[in-house]
């Protein structure tokens, strides 16, 4: 059951990350209609925070689960 609650997290966390990275990518910095109505808006520090601030914590998370997990 253990290990499926951490594949089952690890899945998550990278799915997340992913977000984070692509945010950035995907929305106009100069134009707030493509950021307007996501999570996190009106807003460009809300929508960055709600899309990236999950993932660097998941990544930081998983990173020291790895560590961890090496020693």
């Amino acid at each position: 059951m253990k290990k499926i609650l951490v594949g089952l997290g690890l899945l998550l966390g990278g799915y997340l990350i992913v977000r984070a990275i692509i945010e950035p990518f995907t929305i106009d910095f100069s134009d707030p209609s493509t950021y307007r109505d996501d999570w996190g808006g009106p807003s460009l520090i809300g929508v960055l925070a709600v899309h990236c601030v999950p993932g660097i914590i998941a990544a930081v998370l998983i990173g020291r689960w790895f560590a961890r997990r090496k020693r």
